[in-house]
């Protein structure tokens, strides 16, 4: 009995003894573990005895390297240091343990350390909708200047497709000799591949294969060459050569061209299969800069981080000392609110709104009603417009969606959707991805069913089968049809491309929304730009569905994402660097975002294409881009890099969290700023603090005059509910070109409202209208 008793005792401890052996091994095996990280170092204390930089940071790295002793010395931390950064920003990306890295963080001259972050790429008719391609020719923005082949645009991407047209470079000049960039060779990338117009393209992929492992150079480019599509479409869009008879199997037939087609284009190719890593991106910013980029054109982003903890901010801000206009996309987290990447100050975050084009098709069903909605659907699978097909919807209700709805792999039955019209809704996996099981299920074709958070918005894609995209509302209504109606029928067809539609621009609903809980003095987004079904250049490597089973090959596609407004913004930026080559980063997007509109082509105000209703600034920023207004603004609002260092010392930062970003420029605080909200952004955001006794708040703002030098400006500003609103002086009288005014806007509370109030102030001078967005927000008392 007693033996018995300890038998089951010796298994207990043995089992334990082996539990705290893999414990103790995991946990040793974990704080050992290598991933990558960020390092941040204060050039300025590089000391003597080290003849250059990258000596002294290695050796940093090294002397805190943990080393096995079975582990030879030498070489240990050539392996751990992956990249050196020396422009946009200064130090290294090393791996190593967590270990490590706290003990780097307390060396001398480490600034900071940020573990290598993972970003995601936010996925022809745009220049004439955007006024660029007027019928009158001799005011055409895009009269060809010699300054316009001096502006290079990097973009940093998945790469590019060389052999697309929108890469030809007949007729341009030679390579700026500013430029510095090269032209990195690869599996399917010779130097024959860069040109006039693409001047540049390079790869950064140390910090991905850290990650994530070797990259598989029999399945993927590892080169800059783009096998992906968004890459060549983004840099299609900033600044391709025009192409005539461009168009997406017949649909959007036109001439493409990209927003500075004069501009030259360098690829920086820092996302892969599985991934962006911000070491990679950081090393892209750093080299564009050294290159001798004019703009930075970035469709990517990651969460959101206060600035000094945000590597790709940074580098932004190191970019903009040096004079280069960084544009990146808002994000599609819409319409979710606070759902922006990339709101720092000195980068312009751009949201994405709609054209006046769409590709209409429609439902017609069994019960006689037809439904409007959109495909770019072109194959050879067609249903007859003159026949009924069963219609099925594998739901339980017609409001809300259930996994079996979404037509997710594996989960539709063959013998239940097997020659059927199937309705899908929208939600988890890729609208086209849909159509394809629908497919291998047997189906003959799909209604993609928008959900409450889509709601209206029609987003057009080039599907595998017979498929049409329709809005919430009649989305409710089919399916309540079929679920009800025994033998439920329909038919789709498809109605080529319509222009003209009203109203438009609409703000898109998967474009991120504010407001900025960073800072809510600084309104984000900036603008917004084209963002859906935007037809541009494509890659050879894949199909316009970009699945795997797609085997149709086109030269051009149609995408929707802020990932499509972003590059609009960095080519406008790009025409207006040409025209203005002595503009800074923070003048051109004034007068991007001073120009910008608020209505649409029905004269009333933008839309939110999620709720029906009017947008306000915190989908819309100061609205959408105007860019032949911009050329000419009148008054722009100058933010100079010591302002921006202003900015962030009323953010609360420590000495060392403020010396991220002064790094070698020796800046210092000289508090200039009596708070976050006098930094001279064109918008205005005005907050309230808890305290119920502050009612009054002044702003400052300091304008420039770029247009006539005998100006005399009048200022209007929009009543509020909540607030009086007073600008002094209310005349601005200029005698000179460039030169600088000042005036204050004084906000004093008359009732305090429990949401924002939206409005504007406009300086007009009888040519001009100098507009900013106002917004006012209450903070609920504590």
């Amino acid at each position: 009995m007693k033996m018995a008793d300890q038998k089951p005792v010796k298994w207990l401890v043995l089992i334990l003894t082996n539990c705290l052996f893999f414990s103790i091994a995991f946990s040793a095996k974990t704080q050992f573990a290598h991933k990558t990280y960020i390092v941040q170092m204060d050039k300025s204390a590089k000391p003597e005895s080290f003849t250059n930089h990258l000596d002294w940071y290695s050796s940093k790295v090294n002397s805190i390297v943990f080393k096995p002793e079975n582990e030879e010395d030498g070489g240990h931390d050539q392996e751990r240091v992956i990249y050196a950064y020396q422009n946009a920003f200064h130090g290294v990306a090393a791996r190593l343990s967590e270990e490590e890295a706290e003990r780097l963080q307390e060396q001398d001259g480490v600034l900071a350390i940020f573990p290598d972050t993972k970003y995601q790429l936010h996925t022809t008719r745009s220049p004439l909708f955007l006024g660029l391609e007027p019928h009158d020719t001799t005011t055409n923005v895009w009269s060809q200047r010699v300054t316009d082949h001096d502006v290079i645009v990097g973009v940093l991407d998945t790469g590019v497709w060389p052999e697309s047209q929108s890469f030809n470079d007949t007729g341009m000049s030679p390579v700026p000799a500013h430029w510095k960039g090269a032209c990195e060779t690869g599996r399917g990338f010779s130097k024959h591949n860069c040109n006039k117009k693409i001047v540049g393209a390079r790869i950064f992929y140390q910090g991905y294969e850290a990650a994530t492992g070797k990259i598989n150079e029999q399945t993927e480019f590892k080169s800059p060459r783009d096998q992906d599509g968004h890459g060549t479409h983004t840099a299609a869009t900033v600044a391709g050569s025009p192409v005539r008879g461009a168009n997406l199997l017949g649909y959007a037939h036109g001439t493409a061209r990209g927003m500075a087609p004069g501009a030259r284009i360098a690829a920086y190719k820092v996302c892969w299969v599985g991934g962006c890593f911000s070491s990679d991106i950081l090393s892209a910013v750093d080299k564009a800069v050294a290159d001798g980029v004019n703009v930075l054109s970035i469709s990517l982003g990651g969460g959101v981080s206060t600035y000094y903890r945000d590597s790709l901010s940074i580098a932004a801000f190191g970019a903009m000392e040096m004079g280069v206009f960084v544009s990146c996309s808002a994000g599609n987290g819409g319409p979710d609110p606070v759902s922006l990447t990339n709101v720092s100050p000195w980068i312009t975050t751009v949201g994405a709104s709609t054209m006046d084009r769409d590709f209409p098709s429609t439902v017609k069903l069994g019960n006689g009603r037809t439904v409007t909605g959109v495909s770019l659907y072109k194959g050879t699978m067609m249903l007859s417009t003159n026949k009924q097909y069963p219609v099925v919807y594998m739901g339980n209700n017609s409001t809300s969606p259930d996994p079996s709805s979404l037509c997710l792999e594996g989960t539709l039955d063959r013998r239940v959707v097997a020659g059927k019209i199937v309705i899908c809704d929208r939600g988890i996996s890729p609208r086209v991805q849909k159509g394809q099981v629908v497919k291998d299920a047997g189906g003959v074709g799909m209604i993609l069913a928008n959900t409450a958070a889509n709601g209206e918005e029609l987003v057009a894609d080039c599907h595998l089968v017979p498929a049409v995209a329709v809005g919430e509302t009649e989305a409710k209504a089919i399916k309540h049809y079929a679920l009800t109606s025994p033998r439920a029928t329909a038919t789709l067809a498809f109605l080529g491309t319509r222009t003209g539609v009203r109203p438009s621009p609409v703000v898109a609903a998967f474009s991120s929304r504010g407001p900025n809980f960073v800072s809510l003095e600084i309104l984000k987004p900036d603008v917004v730009a084209p963002g859906v079904n935007i037809l541009a250049a494509w890659t050879g490597a894949l199909g316009p569905s970009s699945l795997p089973t797609d085997h149709r090959r086109v030269k051009f596609n149609i995408l929707s994402g802020t990932s499509m407004s972003c590059p609009h913004v960095s080519g406008i930026a790009a025409l207006l660097k040409a025209r203005h080559p002595e503009w800074s980063p923070a003048a051109i997007k004034s007068a991007l975002m001073t120009t910008a509109y608020v209505h649409d082509n029905t004269h009333k105000p933008l839309q939110d294409a999620s709720a029906a209703e009017a947008s306000t600034p915190y989908d819309h920023g100061s609205g959408h881009i105007n860019p032949r207004k911009a050329l000419d603004p009148g008054l722009v609002y100058d933010i100079e890099a010591q302002d921006y260092l202003e900015f962030l010392c009323t953010q609360r930062l420590t000495p060392m969290q403020l010396k991220v970003f002064t790094k070698y420029s020796n800046r210092s605080c000289k508090h200039s700023l009596a708070s976050p909200g006098d930094l001279n952004y064109p918008a205005i955001s005005v907050v309230f603090p808890e305290r119920t006794n502050v009612s009054l708040l002044t702003l400052h703002r300091t304008v420039t005059n770029v247009g006539p030098p005998v100006s005399n400006y009048h200022a209007i500003v929009s009543p509020f509910k909540g607030a009086y609103v007073k600008v002094e002086p209310r005349t601005l009288k200029f005698t000179r070109a460039n030169q600088k005014l000042s005036y204050k806007i004084t906000f004093t509370t008359k009732s305090r409202q429990a949401t924002p109030e939206f409005g504007g102030l406009v300086w007009k001078d009888g040519v001009h209208r100098v507009r900013s967005p106002i917004v006012i927000v209450w903070l609920p008392p504590l």
